[in-house]
């Protein structure tokens, strides 16, 4: 039976990764950013010239589901090393985040 998923365990399984080929030296804010940044203009470019129709269907094509999964994998593992480098807790900062735009944005 495998743990079940939580972000702790794959930030362990990204640090663990890039240990095991020796690329932490490789792994500075800067160039996690700019991985982020890459990957994600890698997922954009999947819906660069889709109709708003046509995107919202973008999962019923197995081939274009497989490869938006994997880019959003991508975004989210350098996200989280980001993180992991920086000392930023995702969850606690995102929900931090949420509370600052409902004092900003009240609902009507």
């Amino acid at each position: 039976m495998t743990d079940p998923l939580d972000v702790a365990t794959l930030q362990r399984r990204l640090a663990d990764f890039a240990a095991a080929r020796n690329w932490q030296q490789y792994h500075t804010p800067k160039n996690l950013v700019a991985a982020l940044s890459v990957e994600a203009s890698e997922l954009v470019e999947i819906f660069q010239w889709l109709t708003p129709e046509e995107s919202a269907r973008v999962m019923s094509d197995p081939d274009t589901a497989h490869r938006v999964t994997d880019e959003v994998a991508d975004v989210l593992a350098y996200l989280l090393q980001l993180c992991e480098v920086l000392g930023i807790d995702p969850l606690a900062a995102l929900d931090a985040k949420i509370d600052r735009n409902e004092r900003r944005f009240p609902a009507p």
